[in-house]
């Protein structure tokens, strides 16, 4: 390698690690702030939550590495064009194309190494920070209710006014309030003096026994008036036991809203075969419904029955077709008639209703199957990004001739926020089935590529980012014929 490969290929990893440490602290911060009502107030020791921090880290990479390799491919190549180390290379004949070529060897290693990470590190990160989440409760059981404050596990709201003993365990003044079954409203009030949580770590259920308390329920009575007087029963208990299920504890606060997708803790090989089943069972549940409906509309194929000897036409007489009505229910009295109309609106209701049912399985089912097509495509698309990025920033300095965390700073972000909002618009239709897979996963991909060709085009040969006599030019003309000299 020689000297200035390696003096620019220091350069360019000096900056990328400094950005890249910079980077990753701000979106760590950023993790913190999105699940911190997950380690506040939960008495968490200092161990669970780093992690808890370890286990999130490899998913922010997706986002840090390309956004790193382009601010830093703009600071490189800009301070070398605003201290005129390119005018020199240039006047001893290194063109920006030979400048670039280390960078461009260790960009395609690093793209490499993103599509590992992005296969095998970050679905297991995931795995584990997903389960992480759900068994953290089971570990630390008064981690599910905070001291002081209304908490919601499953269809309780809980609040403790003090916990004490091994890991909280103890609790003192136990306020309940529990969902109705239809989920409006609290219909049912439980009051403690003391109470004890009991957990185990194979199990997703969480014991909270209290003692020496009172429960209110609320009554409604079948009769509207007698509603007005609000009754309710009251019942006093010197011991207690309440269930509740940890599954669905911070269910909120996944990125969908809804249950966690699988797709995203399987590598390649894992998304293939899952993708296999999936369309396997796609395919069946087709043909089950078809088979289905095809029943229930009661129309079977009539055989036309097969005859050894063939029948001479000529000789046969010619038979009058028989008229039918055109309306073949008065061919039944008025009776009969209403039965007949009755199962036919029973039938079409039941049709539509099983229509309907499968209609919206079949499109969760697909939406399932495109959301596995995304994680595939991603994997591909973090690989191709890093490569994307560096041919967008490395020109982008060298046309701009600003180095620093100024103008390079504006221009990586501008690019980047683009990248990022395509990308999550894309993929968020695609699972929708609003567009193709492929589509919503390359999109922000295919926008940018233009881009990166042009000012890769601009910088080898050395045309401003915008040239104004283009526009400048055909005023200047139009001005002239308008208004000529004299």
């Amino acid at each position: 390698m020689k000297i200035l490969d390696k003096y620019i290929l220091k350069t360019f990893l000096t900056t990328f690690a400094s950005v890249f440490v910079i980077l990753f602290f701000i979106f760590i911060l950023q993790t913190v702030w999105l699940f911190i009502s997950e380690l506040a107030g939960k008495d968490l020791d200092f161990i669970l939550i780093i992690k808890f921090l370890l286990f999130s880290m490899p998913n922010i990479v997706p986002m840090v590495l390309p956004l790193s390799i382009l601010l830093a491919s703009i600071m490189t190549f800009g301070d070398l064009s605003e201290n005129y180390e390119f005018a020199a290379m240039k006047s001893a004949g290194v063109s920006l194309q030979r400048a670039m070529k280390s960078l461009v060897l260790f960009i395609l290693i690093l793209s490499v190494a993103a599509f590992a990470f992005a296969n095998n590190v970050i679905p297991y990160s995931q795995y584990k920070f997903t389960n992480f989440r759900r068994n953290i409760a089971q570990v630390k059981p008064a981690m599910a209710i905070a001291e002081g404050q209304f908490s919601e596990v499953g269809n309780y709201t809980i609040k403790v006014d003090k916990k004490s003993g091994e890991n909280g365990r103890l609790l003192q003044k136990i306020t309940i309030f529990k969902k109705s079954v239809l989920g409006i409203g609290n219909t049912t009030v439980i009051k403690a003096q003391s109470g004890e949580l009991m957990s185990n770590e194979s199990s997703n259920i969480l014991q909270l026994i209290m003692y020496n308390g009172s429960q209110y329920e609320d009554i409604i009575p079948k009769n509207y008036m007698d509603r007005n007087k609000v009754p309710f029963a009251k019942t006093y208990f010197k011991k207690y036991t309440v269930n509740m299920d940890l599954s669905k504890l911070n269910k909120s606060n996944d990125d969908d809203g809804q249950d966690i997708n699988t797709n995203k803790m399987l590598n390649l090989k894992e998304l293939r075969y899952t993708l296999d089943s999936l369309n396997k069972n796609y395919n069946k549940s087709i043909i089950s419904f078809t088979e289905n409906i095809h029943q229930r509309s009661g129309i079977t194929a009539i055989e036309r029955p097969q005859t050894e000897t063939a029948i001479d036409t000529s000789k046969t007489e010619k038979v009058k077709p028989i008229s039918t009505p055109s309306n073949l229910l008065t061919l039944f009295d008025v009776t009969e008639q209403l039965k007949i109309i009755d199962v036919a609106k029973s039938n079409i209701i039941g049709a539509n209703f099983t229509i309907s049912n499968t209609k919206e399985e079949l499109a969760y089912m697909e939406k399932n199957i495109n959301g596995h097509w995304v994680s595939v495509y991603d994997k591909f698309v973090m690989a191709y990004a890093c490569l994307l990025m560096f041919f967008i920033g490395a020109p982008l300095g060298a046309i701009i001739r600003k180095g620093g965390l100024g103008l390079p700073i504006v221009f990586a972000v501008l690019i980047f926020i683009t990248f990022h909002f395509v990308n999550t618009f894309g993929r968020k239709v695609a699972e929708e089935n609003g567009i193709s897979a492929f589509l919503g996963s390359w999109m922000s991909s295919l926008i940018l590529t233009p881009l990166a060709i042009l000012l890769t085009y601009r910088a080898t040969n050395d045309i401003g980012l915008i040239n104004i006599d283009v526009v400048i030019q055909p005023i200047q003309k139009l001005f002239a014929k308008l208004f000529p000299q004299k």
